[in-house]
């Protein structure tokens, strides 16, 4: 520990007496050794508040002072993916670079001109952006890159988990391969991150030709005693006269969290509004003073630094009520709890919002969560009776347990991100040949899996009459096109990422409201709707209109998957917990009620060793025991024979038709490998923020590599009827 101390620069080593630290950390020790001593690209890996922000900068800035650089330019590029983490980073460096007469300059859409102008003449010191900031510079100062990160020695990203594999991460990769080929020389890598799931994977994103040379610098063990609790409760329907769950919900976080410090990740913004209005009602009734606030990305900017120095204040205890803004690593002091409502979005999610209880030492880290299910009937739908939501937060609660997190996909072809840096390049460069734009973009950056035909490909599809995004100069030369500058022009260009699209639905001509589509929907498949089962008749993605029809097959189910991707080892854990009597300590009467309720209606579905459980005539639930791509992709095979599906987590709902096969050869037939045009029916393909530029092919080959898994289909359908890989299967006349 002393002898990496002594080899920070001297207004380091003030500066860390001056916090009344008593020692290094481990990671923190072992960063100076490993940063000072080589040149090697580096992962610094720990929980939140576990001193990774001081492990990179510690030794990067000594290095700055020790052997200071006369040439122009950013010494050390800093990028976060949020506005607020770059305002609160900006704060901890001051306090650092102040004393050592380091210049650290924020850059975001907040900051005002004058900083950034003052930057752009006297480029040194720090320079902490977003990607899209970034982005900005490539393409309005294209020219002068070279000259603004001359003197680069190292570019530190931070939450590095959370861009794995993304829109935003693949950006992020290109930039700084753009900048590297422009500066003609590597500039070396560090990532920070609170969670990482596969560190081979984390190696090969951060730099994909020399992973294995990558040094990852991981904290072991030493982590807060973790408490948890997870209630069951019970949501009736409009008939019953019983209290609505939130009350129930808000009356516990009420009486547990009021005069701490806590977060609350309720969901979507509205259900945040909703129990923000009924604790502050509870604050009201109780005469006292209001201590719980909604966050979320639609409140005004005032209201959220509102909350956020309050909470990292701590003089007057703040509940914060919160969508995923409070998810990554702004920097809000330690809580006392953090309490999720509804199954969470991934297990890498769950264990990043944790991280934010027992910072302190001696202090605990607190978990509380919340399963809501429905009351159920005769009627009910069988995921309803399944629990479905209590199991996937018990399943993401193992895995977190056991130090698991979701790996990313590497095979992802990312067009529409591609569409966006191929507008970029040109924009920076005032124009470029489409050879040169593949070597830099595919060859050596981020875009590795697209083959030079599906290359050429996209460059027609965006020099299309219809799209006018590029045309092309004599000698080649490719240039931005009438709608490619309107685009390149608007500063929504820089983000590459969009929310999930809003789709109208429409029934008989009467509209029923907006609903955000973030996985694939096809005709024949059923949405929930306004508490209904709908059925999709026709898709019109790039009006954004979903065509559908009441449907007739029973109860919708309360619970019926969120927007996003489930990983196959979650299902495979909700599946074992149905056929085990493992019997978690952290649920509450309620929680073990309803799994033990869950366990007993699995056993009525007796599905045996062919994991098809029969509804009625050419009609079943399929135990898919697989994630929501190999899941997906079946159901788009069994729409393309004529069925109509529901999706589940791990389950599919099949129900015959008049022009359907019998189910057993429909799923025989796909078992042997028989060829299946999954996108027979027109599913939804636009989800990405350019993928209106793209054509269908285009567009289809996109949705294989990132949504759907084709080459698992066969083997699934194996599973299902239980038949062995070696053994032919008989596929009749389906």
């Amino acid at each position: 520990m002393k002898a990496a101390f002594d080899r920070l620069a001297r207004p380091i080593q003030k500066w860390i007496r001056d916090q009344g630290w008593r020692e290094l950390r481990e990671i923190q020790s072992r960063a100076v050794h490993i940063l000072l001593e080589s040149d090697a690209d580096v992962i610094v890996a720990a929980s939140t508040a576990g001193g990774k922000t001081e492990a990179a900068f510690l030794p990067l800035l000594s290095q700055l002072l020790d052997d200071p650089s006369d040439a122009p330019g950013f010494d050390i590029l800093y990028i976060a993916p949020l506005k607020a983490l770059i305002t609160d980073q900006a704060r901890r460096l001051g306090d650092i670079c102040d004393q050592a007469g380091i210049v650290v300059t924020p850059w975001h859409g907040d900051v005002s001109s004058g900083v950034k102008t003052r930057a752009l003449k006297y480029p040194k010191g720090v320079l902490l952006i977003t990607p899209e900031s970034l982005e900005a510079l490539f393409i309005r100062r294209g020219l002068e890159i070279a000259r603004l990160f001359a003197s680069t020695r190292a570019v530190v990203i931070d939450e590095l988990h959370s861009v794995l594999d993304s829109e935003r991460g693949v950006q992020m990769r290109s930039l700084l391969t753009r900048l590297e080929l422009v500066l003609k020389r590597p500039i070396r890598r560090i990532g920070l991150s609170a969670t990482l799931g596969d560190m081979a994977l984390a190696r090969h994103y951060l730099r994909p030709d020399r992973a294995g040379a990558v040094e990852l610098i991981e904290a072991k063990g030493g982590g807060a005693e973790l408490r948890l609790q997870l209630r069951g409760y019970l949501q009736g329907s409009d008939e019953d006269k019983t209290p609505p769950v939130t009350d129930a919900i808000a009356n516990h976080l009420f009486a547990h969290l009021r005069g701490s410090d806590n977060l609350v990740f309720a969901g979507s913004r509205q259900a945040v509004e909703i129990y923000a209005d009924r604790l502050r009602s509870l604050c009201e009734a109780a005469h006292l003073p209001q201590e719980f606030y909604p966050h979320h990305a639609s409140l005004a900017r005032e209201h959220r630094d509102f909350v956020e120095r309050r909470l990292k204040d701590g003089a007057l205890p703040t509940t914060a009520i919160c969508t995923s803004t409070l998810e990554l690593g702004i920097d809000i002091g330690d809580v006392a709890c953090v309490a999720q409502i509804g199954a969470p979005f991934s297990v890498a999610s769950c264990r990043q919002r944790l991280g934010r209880s027992g910072r302190r030492e001696g202090r605990p880290a607190v978990l509380r969560q919340y399963a809501v299910e429905a009351k159920v009937s005769a009627k009910s739908n069988f995921s309803d009776r399944l629990r479905l939501g209590l199991l996937r937060s018990i399943a993401a609660i193992e895995l977190l347990l056991e130090g698991w997190c979701e790996p990313p996909r590497r095979d992802t072809l990312h067009l529409s991100t591609l569409v966006h840096q191929i507008l970029s390049l040109i924009a920076e460069r005032g124009g470029a040949r489409a050879d040169h734009l593949y070597a830099i973009l595919c060859r050596e950056g981020p875009f590795r899996q697209v083959e030079p035909a599906v290359f050429a490909d996209v460059l027609r599809a965006m020099g299309g009459p219809e799209t006018r995004l590029v045309e092309q100069a004599a000698g080649g030369l490719l240039l931005l096109g009438p709608e490619g500058e309107k685009l390149v022009d608007h500063y929504s260009f820089y983000a590459v990422f969009q929310t999930p699209e809003e789709y109208r639905l429409v029934a008989a001509g009467r509209e029923l409201g907006t609903l955000p589509i973030d996985n694939l929907v096809a005709p024949g498949m059923l949405l929930i709707f306004s508490g209904r089962r709908w059925q999709v008749l026709e898709v019109h993605d790039r009006d954004r209109v979903i065509l559908v029809e009441p449907a007739a097959a029973g109860v919708p189910p309360i619970f019926g998957g969120d927007p996003g991707h489930v990983h196959d080892r979650v299902i495979e854990r909700l599946v074992s917990l149905l056929e085990s009597d493992h019997l978690p300590i952290y649920l509450d009467e309620g929680a073990r009620e309803l799994l033990a309720e869950a366990r007993a209606n699995y056993g009525r579905l007796d599905f045996g060793t062919a994991r098809i459980s029969w509804l009625g005539e050419n009609a079943a639930i399929l135990a898919t025991r697989a994630g929501t791509l190999k899941t997906m992709t079946l159901a788009l095979a069994l729409r393309g024979r004529g069925f109509t599906v529901q999706t589940h987590d791990g389950f599919l709902e099949v129900f015959g038709s008049e022009t359907a096969p019998p189910l057993e050869e429909a799923l025989a037939a796909l078992a042997a490998g028989r060829e299946v045009d999954l996108f027979v029916h027109s599913p939804s393909l636009l989800f990405e923020k350019f993928h209106p530029y793209l054509t269908d092919p285009l567009l289809k080959l996109d949705a294989l590599s990132a949504r759907l898994d084709a080459g698992a289909l066969a083997g699934l359908c194996r599973q299902l009827l239980h038949v062995p890989q070696a053994e032919p299967v008989q596929t009749g006349s389906a």
